[in-house]
């Protein structure tokens, strides 16, 4: 009799965005002339570049060509990629990562989720609350969370709240843990950790042996110069971090799926001997047995992204976004309500008025308004009493969305 990994009961019915599509698809069918105005999954709206486009097109064609054709790549990811990504995101940041730190992937979520793999079942997890769930239920899924509560919580998770009161930026853990996740600029609150607030970070972790799964996603978004557009800026990460990156929200590959993650040759855990283990190599063995790599057009794409047309063009893209950012924050005050975020990522965390649940409030905003977004509530029980809008969207939209918004009241 084959059995079931009976942890996947332990999860939501749904997957948060997919719950949210359910319940947007439903309105269309009954309201087919709504015009819906939707600011929730953070999926990008403006095309590929031309920059981007060219090189996947000359790609493309070369492998049409008997003698430029290729199969198979390397699954750790072409050089040319490599080294595009180390001088773009790293010398350009005076940081030394090696080229055989980096593993090109099809995108950070994938990462984030399967980076868990590689370490025992028994080790303690901490997330921030609210936090992207992905972070928390590929640990479910794994067998790490024990059972969930009646206040939202699982018992085995240690959350580290982000709160109005702490600026949205999490305090270290309640009691020991092995693997600490960390996304900074933050998703969905888009607060963002300083360099001193992430050296802190980078000490704990030395400290307590803890290595911390920094989710860097939202680093092109960032607009302060005291951020950190990578952790190996501060002394040491090395030796206690692994970074995730990503060109889905940087360049719009949402469509076509593009990553990387880095884990330095410096970083270590622990067999059941007690005997120093390389991460690297375990990550290497992990991919090479289960990944097959990113194709060699996408490959070409992203390495075209830094470029010198690439860079400014993606530039450009990221101001138009924050620009909708600074309209979305703009107009919620204006509306009188709290906001925040907006500012080093493309999130803004809205304050929901009168005690309203946040899952009422995505009926209330739909029905009311025609405007998706996502309930706080799906990041984590932190996040009840908040809604998450994104700025991915269309300006004009998004004008018009704050336009309702402020006319329309609550």
């Amino acid at each position: 009799m084959a059995k079931i990994n009976s942890n996947y009961l332990l999860l939501p019915n749904s997957y948060l965005f997919a719950e949210i599509a359910r319940k947007v698809n439903a309105y269309m069918q009954a309201n087919p002339k709504a015009d819906i105005i939707k600011m929730g999954i953070g999926d990008v709206t403006m095309p590929l570049t031309s920059a981007v486009t060219c090189a996947m097109e000359k790609a493309a064609k070369e492998m049409g060509n008997k003698e430029t054709f290729r199969g198979y790549g390397p699954e750790q990811g072409y050089d040319f990629l490599i080294d595009a990504v180390i001088k773009g995101e790293y010398k350009s940041r005076n940081i030394d990562i090696s080229h055989d730190e980096i593993f090109i992937s099809d995108g950070s979520k994938c990462d984030v989720a399967n980076i868990q793999e590689i370490f025992d079942i028994n080790s303690t997890i901490a997330i921030a609350d609210p936090v992207y769930p992905v972070y928390l239920d590929s640990n479910v899924m794994a067998g790490r969370s024990g059972a969930l509560n009646n206040n939202g919580y699982f018992e085995k998770i240690i959350y580290m709240p982000s709160t109005k009161e702490n600026n949205f930026k999490p305090s270290f853990p309640s009691r020991h843990a092995d693997l600490i996740y960390i996304c900074s600029p933050n998703n969905p609150t888009g607060a963002a950790l300083t360099k001193d607030e992430l050296k802190a970070w980078v000490d704990y972790a030395l400290e307590n042996n803890s290595i911390i799964l920094y989710d860097s996603a939202y680093s092109a978004y960032i607009q302060e110069e005291n951020v950190c557009g990578s952790i190996y800026e501060i002394s040491e990460a090395c030796k206690c971090a692994i970074e995730f990156k990503s060109f889905s929200k940087t360049a719009g590959f949402t469509g076509i799926r593009c990553a990387f993650t880095v884990v330095p040759k410096e970083l270590y855990a622990f067999d059941d001997k007690g005997n120093k283990v390389e991460l690297n190599r375990l990550w290497n063995r992990r991919q090479t047995t289960k990944f097959n790599g990113v194709s060699y057009v996408t490959q070409r794409a992203a390495e075209a992204v830094y470029s010198i047309e690439g860079m400014k063009e993606t530039k450009e893209v990221i101001s138009y976004y924050m620009d909708n950012a600074k309209i979305i924050l703009d107009g919620l005050k204006q509306a009188g309500f709290e906001a925040y975020g907006g500012v080093n990522a493309p999130y803004i965390w809205w304050k929901i008025p009168n005690n309203i649940k946040s899952f009422d409030f995505l009926d209330i905003l739909l029905n009311k308004y025609q405007i998706v977004g996502t309930p706080g509530s799906g990041f984590g029980p932190s996040g009840e009493g908040y809604f998450r809008l994104t700025a991915f969207g269309n300006k004009e939209k998004t004008k018009e969305a704050m336009q309702r918004i402020i006319k329309g009241g609550f």
